[in-house]
């Protein structure tokens, strides 16, 4: 609703009478007369605290995106003490980011109604790293290793052994933490984590040896957004002009890296400029591909999803039953934003 001064009031009195009228007394009206559009409030919930994972986001709201969608954006951390997934399923929170496809499909395989709308990276980089001396580069490399996993991975070095038919026998897992020190000192023969870390694996030399696990045939996405299917429904175009305004804050962060870690380090001043520079050229890597080439930032391929959800029903993961795959996804949002999301590879 409209809402005029006394002023404008006896401008409209004075002016009214036929349409043109009407016209003409709208073009009378000084600038600001009407009411702006109220500004909303939307929590994105992290899986984690905050690094170079949201430096798209952080560029957006640095350069005024989210500004211009009526969007006031909160970046709320999370941690090894918060349940982000819970937080938004509970309607504290408007929208969410995990940092892997599976905490959703085992989210929703519990009735918890979230649901992905956008995948940030377009390939995991979660990876294992070997050393030339015992060199692993094909999964069947790993028999007979010592391989060095957090607890959290296990079960993806389960479904890399499921894919190519290695019994947990043959290998010997070691539970590690984040540092590089157990295959430095012999503990381990490999080593997992992310690429685009690039700090931590800095101490094993320029000679390592990477085996992602998407390469490997076990493809799943990293840093999916969501949101509930009330939130997905009822706050349709909030969560479009979030996509939207994303998209572009990721652009701009390939086009122009160091300054958008600028921005990163400016909102985060604990992490250090050049690492975030190095890590985050290697992040960008996977955020861009031939897919979002062809479907613009965010896309996700549907088959991706429902190979992943077939392989952790075999794992029996989902001790209440596989998802449908219809409850983990959606492209409503995607579709919706086609013309606008940056198409690059």
């Amino acid at each position: 609703m409209r809402h005029l001064s006394s002023r404008q009031l006896r401008r409209r009195i004075l002016l009214k009478g036929g349409a043109a009228t009407g016209f003409a007394a709208a073009a009378l009206l000084p600038a600001g007369g009407f009411a702006q559009a109220k500004t909303q409030t939307i929590n994105l919930q992290l899986g984690w605290l905050a690094g170079n994972n949201q430096i798209g986001e952080v560029a957006a709201k640095n350069l005024g995106f989210f500004e211009e969608e009526k969007l006031n954006v909160v970046i709320q951390p999370g941690g090894p003490s918060i349940d982000g997934v819970a937080i938004v399923a509970s309607g504290r929170h408007e929208v969410g980011q995990v940092s892997s496809s599976p905490s959703l499909m085992l989210a929703v395989s519990q009735k918890i109604p979230v649901m992905c709308f956008a995948t940030g990276l377009q390939q995991h980089p979660y990876a294992y790293f070997s050393l030339p001396k015992k060199p692993v580069r094909a999964a069947k490399d790993l028999i007979g290793k010592k391989v060095g996993i957090q607890a959290t991975a296990k079960v993806l070095l389960n479904a890399l052994m499921k894919k190519h038919g290695i019994a947990e026998k043959d290998i010997e897992i070691v539970i590690i933490g984040s540092e590089m020190t157990p295959i430095l000192t012999g503990q381990t023969d490999v080593v997992s984590g992310w690429v685009t870390n690039t700090t931590t694996l800095k101490p094993l030399g320029p000679d390592r040896i990477d085996l992602r696990l998407w390469d490997a045939g076990v493809r799943l996405y990293a840093l999916p957004y969501y949101a509930t299917k009330d939130t997905l429904e009822k706050k349709t175009e909030m969560v479009l002009g979030f996509t939207r305004a994303m998209s572009r804050g990721w652009e701009y962060a390939l086009k122009n890296t160091d300054k958008a870690v600028d921005f990163l380090v400016k909102e985060y001043p604990n992490l250090k400029r050049d690492d975030e520079i190095e890590g985050s050229k290697a992040l960008l890597k996977f955020a861009f591909n031939a897919n979002t080439q062809a479907n613009g930032w965010g896309a996700f391929d549907p088959a991706v999803w429902a190979e992943q959800i077939t392989l952790y029903d075999e794992l029996k993961q989902f001790t209440a039953g596989a998802p449908k795959l219809d409850d983990v996804i959606t492209t409503t949002i995607l579709d919706a934003t086609k013309d606008v999301r940056p198409k690059i590879g």
